[in-house]
């Protein structure tokens, strides 16, 4: 209750020059006191409510970050926009998918991680017009932000602005760095299940190190070694999205860098079962097992295998039998 004994919902309606001259302070202004200036002019106040990783650094200025957040109007108990109820909310770039300032100016300040909360003043979020009819005008807005992580895509946003010649003579260690970077965004594409995203982040960084002509046996062997988890990513990302062919030819890639690589042979298996290749899926599967005779993935692929192998010829004896009974039918007529 507030101080006159009136509620917020009808404080809410009451002039706001006259809940000053009265000396009622809004739930806003309440929660002001508590917040510190992370903006310099007291357009952003923050409130810390779970840190994040103590020993990791601030959200870079140039961060693609992976957020939840919900957005309150003043008086309001529902959100006028929130990302809860997504599984896997889209990772958002920032200067680009984010547009408010306000929420930008925030992340700068958090933690992967962390779980923060902010006062935005006009200004700073729809300014005076608003954005009717959600924002009214001239609106102090309140967002509750999780950081779950961010990736910091400056050196790749610097390396693809180049030119191809200059991508080519660029130092090895960028090329590696810029690599991995994609490898990341396709790792997080991955996990919330957007496959195509995560396909396009794999070829990109492969198409770099293809790209790449080494001056050196040791850039072979970087070259090569980065290469591999790129591959084999890849390779499963198609067989999730039912490309078993272009799978089993990525899975090949990465046998052509470690010919016994387990997990490359595994792909190849995968591949060749979806596509009914049985002998070439068993082939693989053996070769995998020599090198990992208790791994439960691949004796588990192995009996799919044989239950699949007996399906497809007893389906196949099945057929044979009614073609010989038409055939013996036919013949008696």
């Amino acid at each position: 209750m507030a101080r006159n004994g009136l509620s917020s919902r009808i404080l809410q309606f009451i002039d706001p020059g006259e809940r000053q001259r009265a000396g009622v302070q809004s739930p806003f202004q309440r929660l002001a006191l508590q917040m510190r200036d992370v903006s310099g002019d007291g357009g952003v106040l923050k409130e810390l409510v779970h840190g994040g990783d103590g020993g990791g650094r601030l959200c870079p200025r140039n961060a693609t970050v992976h957020i939840q957040y919900s957005g309150y109007l003043e008086y309001s108990d529902r959100p006028f926009e929130s990302t809860a109820h997504f599984k896997h909310p889209q990772m958002m770039k920032l200067g680009t998918d984010v547009t408010l300032p306000g929420l930008e100016v925030g992340l700068l300040t958090m933690k992967s991680g962390e779980f923060s909360r902010f006062l935005f003043l006009p200004k700073y979020a729809y300014g005076d017009m608003g954005c009717p009819p959600l924002i009214p005008p001239s609106a102090t807005l309140l967002y509750e932000v999780h950081l779950l992580d961010f990736l910091d895509s400056a050196e790749v946003d610097a390396f693809f602005a180049l030119s191809p010649e200059q991508q080519n003579s660029a130092p090895l260690s960028a090329v590696l760095s810029v690599v991995n970077t994609e490898r990341c965004f396709g790792n997080h594409c991955f996990n919330q299940k957007r496959y195509e995203d995560a396909k396009d982040r794999y070829k990109k960084a492969v198409t770099l190190l293809r790209n790449r002509e080494p001056v050196d046996e040791e850039e072979r062997h970087s070259i090569a070694a980065t290469k591999l988890p790129v591959l084999l990513n890849l390779s499963l990302t198609l067989l999730r999205l039912g490309r078993p062919q272009k799978a089993l030819q990525y899975g090949q890639k990465a046998l052509e860098i470690d010919p016994e690589n387990t997990k490359a042979l595994f792909r190849c298996a995968q591949a060749c079962l979806e596509m009914t290749y049985y002998e070439k899926a068993q082939d693989y599967l053996v070769m995998a097992q020599a090198k990992r005779p208790f791994d439960s993935d691949i004796n588990n692929l192995l009996k799919k295998l044989a239950v699949s192998y007996k399906d497809s010829v007893d389906k196949e004896k099945e057929m044979c039998s009614k073609m010989f009974a038409c055939f013996s039918t036919t013949s008696k007529n």
